[in-house]
């Protein structure tokens, strides 16, 4: 059985890319999401847990074994340099669940990893194909505080500014999606699917 071409979708945050996903799981299409396995791997896989607890220290885990999320931020957010090294652990990770999620996902045409830093990490490299997801920074803003009450104004700036532009993300991707509102996302997300179905069917 051949191996299923590998799309990566991607989008800066508040951009709307995990709706997007959604669209493309209702069409059939396996959606592998990196971000929320990698919390998963954080309380399940015992070589990352050993890994953290060995860097940032056992006040990293709670007793019964969850993560000490406050804890864990207080000490990488405010530095980037240990951000990284958070990352370095945890990536390698994600990698080694998604090659055996695809192992479980054989006989698709195309199976599509959803991640917020696609191009920051380069995992977009071993990707066959990328879609990135575009929204105007004022609409994206409006998008995050709306739904992540915690967060202010400040924190949102910060993060989008350790994300990579609009404009390499656009340079970097085979396909976009328009979603500032006032393109519609169905035909959009209809056209690229049929564009990976018959990218998969010349490939087979």
């Amino acid at each position: 059985m051949s191996k299923p071409v590998l799309v990566g979708i991607t989008g800066g945050i508040g951009s709307g890319k995990s709706i997007c996903s959604h669209l493309f799981q209702l069409l059939g299409v396996p959606v592998y999401n990196s971000d929320n396995q990698g919390k998963r791997l954080m309380v399940e896989d015992t070589q990352l847990i050993d890994s953290i607890k060995a860097e940032f220290g056992s006040e990293s885990y709670f007793d019964d074994g969850s993560l000490n999320r406050e804890y864990l931020a207080a000490e990488v957010f405010p530095n980037k340099e240990r951000l990284e090294v958070l990352n370095a652990l945890v990536h390698p990770a994600v990698g080694r669940d998604f090659e055996y999620w695809i192992s479980q996902n054989l006989g698709h045409p195309y199976l599509l990893k959803e991640a917020a830093l696609l191009y920051e990490t380069g995992i977009y490299q071993k990707l066959d194909k990328n879609v990135c997801v575009l929204a105007s920074k004022e609409v994206r803003m409006e998008r995050v505080l709306l739904r992540d009450e915690q967060r202010g104004k400040e924190q949102v700036e910060n993060i989008m500014g350790k994300q990579v532009s609009d404009n390499q993300r656009k340079k970097l991707s085979d396909f976009l999606i328009q979603n500032s509102g006032e393109e519609l996302l169905i035909p959009q997300v209809l056209k690229i699917h049929q564009s990976l179905l018959d990218f998969s069917s010349k490939r087979a």
